[in-house]
């Protein structure tokens, strides 16, 4: 067969369903296992308490009241606040949700394709995971700082109307646990789909710059969100239950790859 030959749309198409038949045969038609929950609604992690990035050892103490730090928080924060209301601010509310299905609607438009528990479910199980990681792995310097949110300092209000504010009040702003999740997110999902890496993790910050729009979290809070959802990735990678997910997720795109250029014959 010449290599002319293998550009063919039609011969790409028979080559990736066949690589992905011996793949289904081989066992990626299993299904996740039931892991069990760390609380309601939200799966069990990879991590064990002590395999977790401890954030406290890994982070800089947040900005002090009245350092140049604290004013380029107290900056960022008035220029986001006005995109309240608007398309931006419609994304941050809907950023905000973590449970699932509907978190695993954020990233739908830069991979290219729908993430969902039938038509994915190894996708769908590691993002469930993972966001329970990166959650965790935020708790310790939120607990020994205990840094006051914006909405508690600048007097505007916060951007969740139907939040429970007193929660809020009582979780420390630093680091964002909401960020550390949807970087690690950004970081699964562009091993998975590398062709479309740039829109990835370019989503993965916009969903950390959520965060500011609806005056929940300091740009320090968010940026030090960013690092410890790296740092749980970093830490995934040697885990040997992901290591095979990933593995199971990657047919999956497989998958995906062969039925859309299936669909180009």
């Amino acid at each position: 067969m010449s290599t002319r030959n293998l550009k063919s749309p039609t011969i790409l198409a028979i080559l990736l369903a066949l690589a992905f038949s011996a793949c289904a045969n081989t066992g990626t038609a299993s299904l996740p296992p039931d892991v069990g929950e760390v609380m309601h609604g939200y799966l069990n992690g990879y991590l064990a308490a002590d395999d977790r990035p401890d954030s406290l050892a890994i982070l800089p103490t947040p900005p002090r009241a009245g350092s140049a730090a604290q004013a380029r928080d107290d900056e960022t924060a008035r220029a986001t606040f006005t995109l309240s209301g608007g398309e931006r601010y419609d994304r941050a509310m809907q950023d905000a949700v973590l449970q699932f299905p509907a978190a695993a609607e954020r990233f739908e438009q830069a991979i290219g394709f729908a993430v969902t528990e039938e038509t994915t479910p190894w996708i769908y199980h590691i993002l469930q995971r993972t966001l329970t990681d990166a959650g965790f792995s935020a708790e310790k310097a939120k607990k020994h700082y205990q840094r006051p949110r914006p909405f508690m300092v600048n007097g505007r209000p916060m951007g969740i109307p139907d939040a429970d504010e007193e929660t809020y009040r009582k979780d420390g702003s630093y680091p964002s646990g909401h960020t550390a999740a949807g970087f690690v997110w950004a970081l699964v999902l562009a091993e998975l789909v590398p062709e479309r890496a740039d829109e990835i993790i370019r989503r993965g910050l916009e969903f950390g710059r959520s965060r500011t729009v609806l005056n929940v979290h300091w740009q320090s809070d968010v940026e030090a969100g960013y690092i410890m959802g790296a740092a749980t990735f970093a830490r995934l990678a040697s885990n040997e239950q992901f290591g095979h997910d990933m593995e199971m997720a990657k047919r999956e795109v497989l998958s995906i790859r062969a039925s859309n250029a299936a669909a180009l014959r």
